[in-house]
C-alpha cells in the first residue's frame, strides 16, 4: 500500500473539478442566493447615500455568486460585493451599484422606500 504524502492528500483530480464547475453551472438558481431584502436604519441609509443594497443571502453563496444573482434579478450593474456573517447564523451581503444604476430605484421596485 503507498503512503500519501501532504502534496498527494489535497489535490483533486482535473475531472472532479470539473463535473463539480459544470453542476453548479447548471442548477443555479437566483433566488437561493438571495432570500431576502434588509430594510434597517443602516441599509435605508445606504441605498439613499451610498447607492448600495443589502441582502440576506445563502450561507454557501460567494461574492460572484450574489453578484450574478443581483444583475440577474434587478437587471442593474454591480460595482462591488462586500459579505458579513452575523452572529444569529446569516449571511449579509453589501451591494454596491455602479452609477449607471440607482439603489432607490431598486428599493422603490421592492417597497423598502
Amino acid at each position: 500500500m503507498k503512503k500519501k504524502t501532504v502534496s498527494e492528500k489535497g489535490k483533486k483530480s482535473e475531472q472532479e473539478i470539473e463535473v463539480k464547475s459544470k453542476m453548479s453551472a447548471d442548477i443555479f438558481d437566483p433566488h437561493r442566493i438571495i432570500r431576502s431584502p434588509l430594510s434597517t436604519e443602516k441599509s435605508i441609509r445606504k441605498i439613499e447615500f451610498e447607492n448600495t443594497l443589502v441582502f440576506v443571502v445563502d450561507p454557501q453563496a460567494t461574492k460572484q455568486d450574489i453578484k450574478q444573482a443581483v444583475e440577474m434579478l434587478f437587471k442593474v450593474k454591480v460595482a462591488k460585493v462586500n459579505t458579513q456573517n452575523a452572529f444569529i447564523g446569516e449571511k449579509r451581503a453589501y451591494v454596491k451599484l455602479a452609477t449607471s444604476s440607482v439603489a432607490a430605484d431598486v428599493s422603490a421596485d421592492l417597497g423598502l422606500i
